[in-house]
């Protein structure tokens, strides 16, 4: 009996390296044909990747995984399952609106008419593309005041896309047999965790994980900052996306409830665009190897937390990456993988396109980027079995394999 159809939550993920065995993903979609050149600070990209190219580079990812022995299954047909009944897709409409910022009465009325003339496939994929100006009638008839609204600025889109989407390790984060719902460092990505809200809310299969972490709180919490160390600790990355409040509450919510977590380790990394998540700098690919940046190899900080008679408890700790790691991992020995080997060029160059970004499929094998050619070979002298997958259009959006998937099931780790 496959692992899944044994889970009541849908989910099971105690580690960063037990076999994948559900994995969920977003394939490109028509959001990244809306990226212009003006906007791309705004939408969170560096460059404007070629759909076609990025997609067959997206498929060959997918099919990387499946050949391992996972299932793949895709954001947008879990969003779609979601709203079959048709009070959860009026509802989904209407806080969709909202968080556009859609508040004229003309303008969403006529945006409500035009997403209920279609089925919920194609209401997914345009939620997810945006909405341009040039796609909308219904301002031609009734008031001047509308209409001259509507055109009073040169700003193409209605509703901005989600070419973000992508990356689905950031809006929420399965742990355990629960899920992170995250609030998002940036308003663009915010309204991309409303479909996690959806998928834990009504799915059938996954409506039962309890969540560690709500999209409705204050401070900002992303997936990109969370490993699963082991079935006992969790790392969190105190990052440029993720605050140090978030992860108080995420601390105390996983600590008190959770059955096996024990520990998190709130790691302190740069607060920079090419160190934006932890899991840019720092990956695990097997029991006791990992992948970083050489920039964190000497001292860091990280801060201890447990609960302690109800309450949190936090101690700092400094000193070399490698032995903070044995300590709360027990391991007898620690390989640290240095991302681009020892040249700062290299490092630098690789680091830009993820190569510290790995995503294991299993203990000591990882799928990466086939274009860090240097790191890879690094990986393959440390006994990694490594599968590359090409990249040059996804890697324009400053993400590797382990920022594009979101685990839903893996293997404990024997």
């Amino acid at each position: 009996m496959p692992i899944a159809t044994r889970l009541k939550t849908g989910l099971h993920n105690t580690s960063e390296i037990g076999r994948l065995r559900k994995v969920m993903l977003h394939r490109p979609g028509r959001e990244l044909e809306n990226l212009m050149p003006e906007y791309l600070e705004r939408l969170l990209f560096d460059d404007i990747p070629y759909l076609k190219v990025a997609q067959a580079e997206h498929d060959a990812f997918a099919q990387c995984l499946r050949d391992s022995g996972a299932e793949v299954v895709y954001l947008h047909d879990l969003v779609e399952e979601t709203i079959e009944e048709p009070e959860v897709r009026r509802e989904l409409v209407e806080q969709f609106l909202d968080e556009a910022e859609i508040g004229k009465h003309r303008v969403r009325e006529i945006l409500t008419d035009y997403f209920s003339g279609m089925d919920n496939s194609r209401l997914v994929d345009t939620m997810m593309a945006g909405v341009r100006k040039s796609e909308i009638r219904g301002f031609e008839t009734g008031k001047l005041s509308d209409y001259l609204s509507f055109r009073s600025d040169d700003y193409p889109f209605l509703i901005d896309p989600m070419p973000n989407l992508y990356f689905t390790r950031d809006p929420f984060a399965t742990i355990g047999t629960g899920v992170s719902l995250h609030r998002m460092h940036t308003v663009t990505r915010n309204r991309e965790t409303l479909f996690g809200k959806f998928i834990f809310k009504y799915h059938p299969l996954y409506k039962d994980a309890p969540k560690w972490y709500d999209r409705g709180e204050s401070s900002s919490l992303e997936g990109g900052d969370i490993l699963i160390l082991s079935p006992q600790v969790i790392a969190v990355g105190i990052s440029q996306r993720t605050e140090e409040d978030s992860i108080d509450k995420f601390a105390h919510t996983v600590l008190s409830i959770s059955e096996t977590f024990r520990k998190i380790l709130a790691f302190n990394i740069p607060k920079t665009r090419s160190f934006m998540h932890l899991d840019t700098v720092f990956t695990m690919v097997d029991r006791d190897k990992f992948t970083v940046h050489p920039n964190i190899l000497h001292e860091i900080t990280v801060f201890v937390m447990e609960l302690v008679d109800g309450r949190v408890s936090i101690r700092e700790e400094q000193g070399r990456l490698e032995d903070i790691l044995k300590r709360h991992l027990e391991l007898d020995a620690c390989t640290l993988i240095k991302c681009g080997s020892d040249s700062p060029i290299d490092a630098a160059r690789e680091q830009w396109s993820d190569g510290s970004n790995t995503l294991a499929i299993a203990p000591g094998e990882v799928v990466v980027y086939e274009r860090n050619y240097v790191t890879n070979r690094i990986l393959e002298e440390h006994g990694i079995t490594v599968h590359t997958v090409p990249c040059s259009e996804l890697s324009r959006g400053r993400g590797g394999p382990r920022c594009m998937s979101m685990p839903f099931v893996r293997e404990d780790v024997q």
